[in-house]
C-alpha cells in the first residue's frame, strides 16, 4: 500500500547489491511511494549487474561511485541533481565493509591498514557525502539523511571486531553532523540501529546465525526484517519525521531495552547437573 511519504522527493540510495539487501529494499519502497531517486554503489558492485533489475523495478538511473572519494562523491550529487530536476530530500547511506572480517582476522590481531580501511568506508564516507552535499549546497531545507547502524556500537560482540569502531564513529558522526547541518539547512540527520539482518554483508559477520537466533528470541516483536527497515525509512525521509535529527534510532523489536526473556530461558538454556544453583 502506497501512501504518497516521497511524492515530489528526490533522492540517492547508496548500497543496494542484491534484493536482500536493506538498501534494495528501500529503493522498492521509495519507488512505491512515489520519490524519485538515483541509485549508487561501486564499480565493482555494478559489475554484479543486479543492481540494474532494480533500476528497471524502480525507474531509476544508476550511477558508479566510490563514497570514500571526495571527488566521485561530488560528480554524483552534481550528476544527481541534473537528472533528478534539483536538490535533493534523501539520501540512504547503507555503506559498510570490514577486511578484517572478511579476511577472519582476529580482533586482538587486526591489521591495521584494514581497520583505516574499515573506519573509511563505513563511518568517514557519511562525514564526506554530508561534507560535499553542504559544500555544493546539494540538499532541500529538512532533507532527511540515514545511515545504517547496530548495536554492536554499544555493546560487544565478539565477531563484529572493528565494525564495533565504525559504527560508533559513524553513530558519532551522525550527532555532530547533524546539528551543523541542522543549524546551517535543518537538514536531518540520523541514524537506525537495525536487527541484525539476513543481508549478504550481515552473513559475513562469523557467528551470525547464533546471534541472530538470540536477538530472534530477546525481542518481544521479533527480528526486523529488511523490508520492516525500509518501511521505517519511509517514515525517516517523509515530512512526518521533520524535527527527529541527531538521533540513533533502534529499530530491533525491543532488543535493545530487553536483559533475558522468558523465550530465552525456557527454549535456550538448561541447568545441567554440575550447577552451582538449580
Amino acid at each position: 500500500m502506497s501512501f504518497n511519504l516521497l511524492k515530489n522527493k528526490r533522492g540517492i540510495i547508496f548500497g543496494a547489491l542484491d534484493e536482500n539487501s536493506i538498501a534494495w529494499q528501500v529503493a522498492i519502497k521509495a519507488h512505491e511511494e512515489k520519490g524519485s531517486f538515483i541509485l549508487s554503489n561501486t564499480d565493482m558492485a555494478l559489475r554484479k549487474g543486479e543492481i540494474f533489475h532494480l533500476a528497471e523495478l524502480t525507474n531509476a538511473k544508476v550511477i558508479a561511485a566510490d563514497v570514500t572519494s571526495v571527488d566521485d562523491i561530488e560528480s554524483l550529487l552534481i550528476e544527481s541533481m541534473n537528472e533528478l530536476g534539483g536538490k535533493l530530500d534523501f539520501i540512504l547511506h547503507s555503506v559498510g565493509m570490514s577486511p578484517n572480517v572478511r579476511k577472519n582476522i582476529h580482533y586482538t590481531e587486526l591489521n591495521y591498514d584494514y581497520f583505516h580501511r574499515t573506519l573509511d568506508i563505513s563511518a568517514m564516507s557519511l562525514h564526506k557525502v554530508l561534507a560535499v552535499a553542504k559544500k555544493i549546497d546539494a540538499l532541500n531545507e529538512y532533507a532527511s539523511v540515514v545511515t545504517l547502524s547496530y548495536i554492536g556500537a554499544q555493546r560487544q560482540f565478539s565477531s563484529y571486531s572493528d565494525m564495533s569502531q565504525a559504527k560508533a564513529m559513524l553513530e558519532s558522526i551522525v550527532r555532530s553532523f547533524g546539528y551543523h547541518y541542522g543549524r546551517h539547512k535543518k537538514v536531518r540527520v540520523n541514524s537506525i540501529s537495525q536487527s541484525p539482518t539476513q543481508t549478504t554483508a550481515g552473513k559475513g559477520v562469523g557467528g551470525f546465525d547464533s546471534f541472530y537466533a538470540y536477538s530472534r528470541c530477546m525481542s518481544p516483536l521479533g527480528n526486523a526484517t529488511a523490508e520492516e527497515c525500509a518501511e521505517f525509512c519511509m517514515l525517516m525521509f517523509s515530512d512526518y519525521s521533520r524535527k527527529v535529527t541527531m538521533q540513533n534510532i533502534f529499530h530491533d523489536g525491543g532488543f535493545s531495552n530487553m536483559g533475558i526473556s522468558d523465550e530465552l530461558i525456557g527454549n535456550c538454556f538448561t541447568c545441567s547437573d554440575d550447577c552451582d544453583e538449580k
